[in-house]
């Protein structure tokens, strides 16, 4: 078997090399960043050298990594936030609930009161979905009503045509054409131009 590397004469040094000119560490540096980032496109030399390193440089990986890390900051950042708003919503239930109490014991009817208040908010987001869900109806049924429309209008001017077209295409039994229809569709286009 046969070496496939060749010998280069490098000052008398019998060294092996894969081909390829000697690259420069800095120009590699510069060239990854560049494919990093998504600039322009490497050289070929350049390209051949970073596929024949194997320093575990790979840009798409890298990217889809970065977007992974920047996909997983939003969502943790989402439920703490959430988290965030249970504490305060449970802090302030909390708080109404023990100053409902203290009310009912004294005996006045303030518990009764913010009980409503959360009844009438609820009632007004039972309103509002009413009211969008209606609008949506409406809209909904508008634009069945506009393509029913446009749909009826379409069949009767195919049926125009078809009848319009049995006409012009009637024979005598000899095979002859029926010259009236013909003519009375001239005339027709005539005065539809002419009113124009």
């Amino acid at each position: 078997m046969k070496n496939s590397g060749r010998i280069s004469s490098n000052g008398g040094n019998n060294q092996k090399s894969n081909g390829l000119a000697p690259v420069n560490n800095n120009k590699m540096k510069k060239n990854k960043t560049r494919m990093g980032s998504g600039g322009g496109g490497l050289s070929l030399q350049a390209f051949a050298n970073a596929k024949t390193k194997n320093d575990g440089y790979n840009p798409a990986l890298i990217k889809k990594q970065r977007e992974f890390y920047k996909n997983a900051k939003c969502v943790n950042k989402y439920k703490k936030s959430q988290k965030h708003q249970k504490e305060e919503h449970g802090s302030s239930q909390s708080t109404k609930s023990i100053e409902g109490t203290s009310e009912t014991r004294k005996g006045g009817k303030g518990y009764q009161g913010k009980r409503n208040n959360g009844n009438k908010l609820a009632y007004s987001l039972k309103e509002i979905y009413n009211k969008k869900w209606e609008e949506e109806e409406k809209v909904r049924m508008e634009k069945e009503a506009i393509i029913k429309a446009k749909k009826e209008e379409k069949e009767k001017s195919e049926a125009r045509r078809k009848a319009q077209r049995e006409k012009m295409f009637k024979r005598t039994r000899s095979g002859q054409p029926i010259m009236k229809y013909r003519i009375e569709h001239l005339l027709q286009t005539i005065q539809g131009g002419t009113k124009d």
